[in-house]
């Protein structure tokens, strides 16, 4: 039998996953602005390796099962706008996986404790991707997660059969 837990852990695995995209997103940030003004240590290759492989694997996981879970449904009984946002997240994807193919050789590189990319090519990647993934985020959580919630409500609440009380 569905239940609302149906609907509500794969959201709240969803919702975990961007908590962990926005915490690597400030590390990211803030190990960029070390990088600048103090160069790299050993606790920031640390991070750079740990960045990558998240980015690298669980991010991309995550924009997947968007793919998969969230955006058909939408893309299927949404509004025009929705639509149209949707759209706009899945274009999104192929612009952050773009990015991403860019800034995850720099960031292996610095783990290694190679050296090899220009520092300047590495801060604008990395502000790239920092925008672009904040953005995304910004609006998957204030648009369409909501509605995709309201949508698997919806088609959760037809499957329960509606028990009626008999009078007695």
């Amino acid at each position: 039998m569905t239940t609302t837990a149906s609907l509500v852990q794969p959201f709240k695995a969803l919702d975990a996953c961007h908590l962990q995209i926005q915490e690597h997103l400030v590390e990211l940030q803030r190990m960029a602005k070390h990088m600048e003004s103090e160069g790299l240590n050993a606790a920031d290759r640390k991070l750079a390796g740990e960045i990558e492989a998240f980015f690298s694997s669980t991010s991309r996981e995550h924009h997947e099962q968007e793919e998969k879970h969230v955006f058909p449904p939408l893309l299927a009984t949404g509004t025009e706008e929705m639509k149209g946002v949707v759209q706009s997240l899945q274009q999104d994807h192929g612009f952050i996986e773009e990015n991403w193919i860019e800034l995850a050789p720099q960031l292996r590189a610095i783990a290694e404790g190679n050296d090899w990319f220009y520092s300047a090519e590495f801060q604008h990647n990395v502000g790239l991707f920092l925008e672009l993934m904040n953005g995304h985020i910004a609006l998957e959580e204030s648009m369409i997660y909501p509605e995709s919630k309201m949508v698997w409500a919806e088609a959760i609440a037809r499957r329960i059969p509606r028990t009626v009380k008999k009078a007695a």
